[in-house]
């Protein structure tokens, strides 16, 4: 993606499209699990038309009453604003913005200010418009290249990540406005009536999210994203505590299988990666992914914990073992799941074929196979997760 900053070459100052990183904003909290929907982000855009774009707490405050919908949705709010603004709250240091039609941050480029090396924390002092572009292109960047200033920023985005799981039918009924007739319900209605005639009842089966299991590649050709894969796990375990009601089991494969969903459950990122990594004895070695695919139904698997489930890999697809077994392994993981998904980082580079022994192995038996290589990928990995995409494999 391109980015939403420039420079003018008439005068040296840093540009910045304010409506595209806006919009990229609204972006960031659905991600987090905030209906931003249309409506009210063209609200937000109408709110800052009539304050000032490039002020901190006027975007703050325009963005809050028009994008959040609830109390929930505060919280979401603040972590995302901090995460893809930079700082917290409504303090900040204003941007000019140009006269309409068409809105334009800009920033002289004054050249550094003291303080740090490079003369002054341009961290703190950047103008909200400004960080929030970077954030936006930070979305659609590789894992793999991203310094460790951008890994940091990374990681507050990835804690504001939000998991929906796809809704499935239970047999246990509810009351709802359409469906079969409840007689229960309404003829205890006409006796609250006293007799008298009432409308009849509906119920319908109610919904509960599907089970999501997660099998994350921690081996040495994963190293450059399995951080963030396995912070992207994080915020799926505790999607439970959003609202969500996802339950999430996560396992880490390699030379060995390990199941991480309790070390995942502490509620702080780093805390919780700290607990996975003295779990896990086989990080940056040999991927064995037919092995382990066999050890995880037998043990798990079999039993019901990927019965009916979203079963979901992110790995690369080298394999050191025999491509016969994974392949074997893969069409009874498919037969037992709802769905299955490979979210390979690798799939995002130029000219790439799926033509490892391993991940051409495993193709036949994916329902969706998708790219994993950034934020913006992890948003796509997503949507499919929650049915919103029912892509088949693709190459």
């Amino acid at each position: 993606m391109e980015s939403d900053a420039g420079v003018d070459d008439r005068t040296g100052a840093v540009t910045v499209d304010a409506p595209a990183v806006l919009v990229g904003f609204a972006r960031a909290l659905r991600s987090a699990g905030v209906d931003a929907g249309p409506d009210r982000v063209q609200a937000f855009l109408g709110a800052l038309d009539v304050l000032r774009p490039g002020e901190r707490s006027d975007v703050y405050w325009s963005g809050r009453l028009t994008l959040c919908g609830s109390r929930d949705d505060l919280e979401r709010y603040d972590r995302v604003f901090a995460a893809y603004f930079g700082g917290s709250g409504a303090k900040g240091r204003a941007v000019r913005a140009a006269p309409p039609p068409r809105l334009r941050a800009i920033v002289r480029d004054a050249g550094p200010a003291p303080g740090t090396p490079d003369g002054g924390e341009r961290d703190s002092a950047m103008p909200t418009a400004v960080l929030a572009s970077s954030a936006e292109v930070l979305r659609h960047r590789d894992f793999a290249g991203l310094s460790e200033a951008e890994r940091s920023q990374l990681r507050r985005l990835l804690a504001a990540f939000a998991w929906h799981a796809e809704p499935r039918r239970t047999a246990r009924l509810r009351p709802a406005r359409r469906g079969v007739v409840d007689p229960h319900r309404t003829v205890r209605e006409m006796l609250r009536r006293g007799g008298e005639p009432a409308p009849p009842r509906s119920r319908a089966r109610a919904e509960r999210p599907r089970r999501v299991v997660l099998l994350v590649d921690v081996s040495g050709s994963m190293a450059a994203y399995a951080d963030a894969l396995l912070r992207f796990a994080h915020a799926a375990t505790h999607a439970a505590a959003r609202g969500t009601r996802v339950r999430t089991e996560v396992f880490t494969i390699g030379t060995r299988l390990t199941r991480v969903t309790r070390e995942l459950t502490h509620r702080d990122p780093d805390t919780a990666l700290a607990a996975v990594a003295a779990a896990v004895p086989d990080w940056r070695g040999g991927t064995r992914i037919g092995e382990l695919l066999r050890a995880f139904l037998d043990r798990w698997g079999q039993r019901g914990m990927a019965r009916g489930a979203v079963v979901v890999v992110l790995s690369d697809g080298w394999e050191r073992g025999d491509p016969a077994l994974l392949a074997a392994q893969m069409r009874r993981l498919h037969r037992l799941a709802h769905r299955v998904i490979w979210a390979n980082p690798r799939k995002a580079r130029p000219g790439y074929a799926p033509l490892a022994a391993g991940m051409a192995a495993a193709l036949p038996s994916v329902d969706a196979f998708v790219e994993g290589h950034s934020l913006a990928a992890l948003e796509r990995l997503a949507a499919v997760v929650r049915g919103a995409d029912h892509g088949t494999a693709d190459a």
